[in-house]
């Protein structure tokens, strides 16, 4: 599926199953939104069309939540700058990748840590706020990804060990293993599959 495809399916699911979640996506960015300091690949520009990020919080995705392009800039020269400051351009073994690369374009965040684009490769990853970038656990690129999640929400199948759920508010939440029952003491039912 294509970035497009994927918004739409999981637009789609969301309205239907979880509509708490679903009100929570931001409209798609305007051609101002994406005119950012930072050079955005195509593939998320292509998301970014679909939805700038969320007007809330929401347990939306697997790993991390989608950036608005604004956050997604600030997010980038932030780490830039630590990078800058502490020597993290470099990698230290016996990690492979560093703290931070310039061809990293986060587009996700989960409470600092970020799934990054590496937009020499296209492939995602992670970079921890106190680590370094991992790509052991990837996704080859953004479209895959998203084609993943989508296939989660619609055959009860787990994306790197998580698994999605519905709260009693009617949203989406993903936790890890398939037999959660509570999350915060409240209960939570596995997402309905539709094999």
């Amino acid at each position: 599926m294509n970035i497009t495809a994927c918004w739409s399916a999981l637009d789609s699911w969301l309205y239907q199953h979880a509509p708490t979640t679903y009100a929570v996506l931001a409209p798609p960015a305007t051609e101002s939104d994406l005119r950012v300091a930072v050079e955005l690949p195509p593939e998320l520009i292509e998301s970014l069309r679909c939805r700038n990020g969320l007007t809330a919080w929401a347990n939306l995705l697997p790993e991390a939540q989608p950036s608005s392009a604004a956050q997604i800039a600030q997010s980038r020269q932030l780490r830039m700058e630590l990078a800058a400051d502490f020597g993290g351009f470099v990698v230290r073994p016996p990690a492979t990748e560093p703290y931070w690369h310039p061809a990293w374009i986060p587009w996700a965040d989960s409470d600092g840590d970020l799934q990054v684009i590496d937009v020499r490769t296209g492939r995602l990853g992670m970079a921890a706020h106190d680590g370094t970038g991992d790509f052991t656990d990837g996704w080859p690129d953004l479209a895959a990804y998203l084609s993943e999640v989508v296939h989660s929400l619609h055959h009860g199948t787990g994306v790197n060990g998580w698994y999605p759920y519905l709260t009693t508010r009617q949203e989406l939440w993903w936790d890890r293993g398939p037999d959660q029952q509570a999350v915060n003491d409240e209960p939570l039912v596995r997402a309905p599959a539709q094999n």
